[in-house]
């Protein structure tokens, strides 16, 4: 008796991440929002939770160029700027 071993039989297709992988911005679109978020950043001795109000601007830019999937600003983390600049939060 023998037994067959068909590991080759197996595909694997590769797919992207969900999240982590986008195109890059070749063309500058979103420099300035980039910018002015890296410069927050190196101001505040890169505490990330100083600049929310500019990566959300940041990752909005990206969204309406889609240099990144369109996602709603809360599952971001953003809900709490959504509710203090007035914007409608399930938008």
């Amino acid at each position: 008796m023998s037994t067959a071993m068909n590991f080759g039989n197996k595909s694997f297709t590769p797919r992207p991440p969900d999240k982590g992988a986008f195109p890059l911005d070749h063309l500058g679109e979103c420099k300035k929002f980039k910018e002015v978020f890296m410069e927050c950043l190196k101001d505040n001795r890169y505490d990330s939770s100083m600049c929310r109000m500019q990566s959300k601007n940041y990752l909005e830019c990206r969204m309406e160029r889609q240099l990144m999937a369109k996602e709603p600003l809360q599952k971001l983390g953003f809900k709490d700027l959504l509710n203090q600049s007035g914007e409608d939060p399930k938008h």
